[in-house]
């Protein structure tokens, strides 16, 4: 049968077929969607609420015309740890609420000028190293919880033995699915990592379930209501660019995936405003930033799956599964050594994302011009430069970013960079698919 007889079957199935179709898309998701929550200390039950929701509205702004399910962005991992940190929870949720208008702002200009200004703006050479510090500065977090204690290494939660044991259980698991699984399988890495490392540590007598026991069946997620101050908000508003970006290279992906082009029909300028508005929506309700999931991408690859309505079913299992109060308690039982051992993979995966750009691009780094931007980024923000005082500051991801960018617009180019940059844009426009997994 053809792709496109198999495309136009996908979008005469039953009812039940999609809703069951639906339930396998958020099962896809369903690992990195709560993962993200947990490292940052927020609550997987609104993070499984807010993605529904935000898809829904994603679903609604595209007029059903995208496959593609939205939920919670590992970019921002260390950015909302810092701001909780230094502002809390409720601040932290302002600042992304108006970082999702940032969206709408690029959303506003790619309708206006096109989507070329991005590309122009951020060329591999800004976004490669800016997406390669997302990865390695989040390096030590990873490590430290593998070993068993929180992600600053202030303390000890766990023995050191027994942690290694758990989180090298879970990182093997989630490498050797995602290298040897086959069909479905080999979307969820890291499901599978969770689960063995989950029973290892059970075993090791690290996880208690009193709680669970404890908790009701039924039970509304702890919602939080944001608060607005500047500081958490300049601090936050840099890091949507890269995200941004991203979601080019993410809506390029289900395109060639559909063979539809997303860029024109529905038009990008909807595409990023549904995903900005989505994540302004989520933090409303205390929820983590939503993105576009690469791997639902692969899931809609591997099922010919194209009909959008699917992923308006799995954001209906989501918003479902937040109510059910012992599925969200079970899920924060789950011990720091499990989540150290897969974000070792994921976070170096991350990075190595950044490198690809560059290495795909041709970025020459003997050019003194490549080379300074590069380096400067990523020891701005891998070594934690922070510019600013006590009442504000910019540091890591937000300081680098704003760095890269502000180097290639005054540095001046070469006859070669003007000639080439199209050319970079082109290739980069096919690369910024964030593999989670």
């Amino acid at each position: 049968m053809s792709d496109s007889s198999n495309t136009q079957n996908s979008f005469n199935q039953p009812t039940w077929r999609n809703a069951l179709a639906g339930l396998q898309m958020l099962f896809v998701a369903f690992g990195a969607l709560v993962l993200m929550p947990l490292i940052t200390g927020l609550d997987p039950s609104v993070a499984l609420f807010t993605a529904g929701i935000g898809t829904i509205l994603f679903q609604f702004i595209t007029k059903q015309q995208v496959p593609i399910f939205l939920a919670s962005s590992f970019v921002f991992i260390a950015p909302i740890a810092y701001s909780v940190q230094t502002w809390g929870v409720a601040a932290a949720m302002g600042s992304l609420f108006v970082t999702g208008l940032v969206y709408v702002v690029i959303a506003t200009l790619v309708a206006v000028r096109g989507a070329g200004f991005l590309h122009r703006l951020m060329p591999p050479v800004v976004t490669g190293p800016i997406i390669m510090v997302i990865g390695l500065g989040l390096a030590p977090i990873a490590v430290n919880m593998a070993m068993g204690k929180t992600g600053d290494g202030a303390a000890e939660l766990f023995p050191y033995v027994d942690s290694l044991i758990v989180s090298m259980s879970a990182l093997f698991t989630t490498l050797l699915v995602a290298t040897l699984g086959k069909g479905i399988f080999r979307l969820l890495p890291i499901m599978a990592g969770v689960v063995v490392g989950y029973i290892m540590a059970s075993i090791m007598g690290m996880v208690t379930t009193e709680a669970v026991s404890d908790s009701a069946w039924f039970a509304v997620p702890n919602f939080i209501t944001p608060e607005f101050q500047l500081a958490a908000i300049l601090f936050m508003l840099p890091v949507a660019i890269a995200p941004a970006i991203e979601h080019v290279g993410d809506i390029l992906a289900i395109g060639s995936v559909t063979g539809k082009d997303y860029t024109k029909k529905p038009g990008l300028h909807r595409t990023l405003l549904g995903d900005g508005l989505a994540t302004s929506l989520a933090s409303l309700f205390g929820g983590p930033p939503n993105t576009t999931y690469s791997e639902v991408t692969g899931a809609v690859m591997l099922t010919k799956m194209f009909n959008p309505r699917i992923m308006i079913w799995a954001a209906c299992f989501a918003i479902c599964l937040a109510f059910i109060g012992k599925f969200g308690v079970a899920l924060q039982t789950i011990p720091a050594p499990v989540m150290g051992g897969i974000l070792i993979l994921l976070f170096g995966s991350i990075a190595t994302v950044g490198l690809n750009i560059l290495v795909k691009a041709q970025v020459d780094l003997a050019d003194q011009r490549n080379l300074v931007i590069v380096s400067t980024t990523l020891v701005f923000g891998i070594g934690g430069m922070a510019i600013g005082n006590a009442d504000f500051s910019l540091t890591g991801i937000s300081l680098c970013g704003l760095v890269a960018i502000l180097m290639n617009l005054i540095l001046p180019k070469t006859k070669v960079d003007e000639d080439n940059l199209d050319q970079e844009a082109a290739i980069a426009k096919d690369l910024i698919d964030h593999n989670r997994s």
